[in-house]
């Protein structure tokens, strides 16, 4: 029985370490500045320096490089309303860009995804997460899948590529927990982790395998990643 015990707690000690060390980070995040101001960090966290450039950008929309935007507009989705550009590259590629930026500084990312998949009547498979980026530009993952609209009466059935995730400086990822971690570390540092929602939608074959295209979503994904970091989520948000 003793030998048993102590297996189990060999197996559950990485566990409880890592609940530990997350503990941690948030305590971090959080006490200096209760210690500096007599408030807890989720009570008054330090306010996001690039609130300005993020409301810009729903405004003037993002450049992005290699590709020309055919129209923008803003396209109310759930709660919110998202910046949609339609893109176009020099070999006729079409895209759909849609970006929700941070709004104020106790704003958090909630599972947009969600909404754009109730707006849009998708269904959707092959959903999976890829990680982009090197280790010199900054590594994010996104949810990598295919969505479909149902074949209707009147209307012809439109299958895509997805990628989604939300982006942050030197980083992002799809799960709203992943930025929160990050944000209350650097709330130690007194910084925040400024955030744009990102949902990119390629246009494939109807039920087209969805790897088929991973060359070229990939690419854009990237681009789309490192404009926002230099032109919106600089280091300094």
């Amino acid at each position: 029985m003793l030998t048993a015990f102590s297996k189990s707690l060999r197996w559950q000690f990485p566990k409880v370490l890592l609940i530990v060390l997350l503990a941690g980070l948030v305590c971090l995040g959080t006490l200096p500045g209760y210690l500096a101001g007599g408030k807890w960090r989720w009570q008054a966290p330090p306010q996001v320096k690039v609130l300005r450039d993020l409301k810009e950008l729903t405004k003037t929309g993002l450049a992005i490089p290699g590709w020309q935007t055919l129209k923008q507009k803003t396209q109310t989705i759930g709660e919110h309303e998202w910046l949609q550009q339609e893109l176009s590259d020099a070999n006729q590629t079409k895209a759909t860009l849609l970006l929700l930026p941070q709004r104020g500084s106790t704003r958090q990312p909630q599972v947009e995804w969600t909404d754009i998949n109730g707006f849009k009547g998708w269904r959707t498979d092959s959903q999976r997460q890829v990680e982009l980026g090197s280790q010199e530009s900054g590594r994010f993952t996104v949810q990598f899948l295919r969505a479909w609209t149902p074949l209707g009466a009147e209307t012809l059935s439109q299958t895509y590529a997805v990628m989604q995730w939300y982006a942050w400086t030197n980083g992002g990822h799809p799960s709203p927990s992943r930025w929160f971690f990050t944000d209350r570390f650097l709330q130690w540092q007194n910084r925040r982790a400024a955030w744009v929602a990102v949902s990119l939608l390629l246009p494939i074959e109807p039920l087209d395998d969805v790897e088929k295209y991973r060359s070229t979503i990939e690419p854009l994904a990237q681009t789309v990643q490192s404009t926002l970091m230099t032109k919106v989520l600089r280091p300094d948000a």
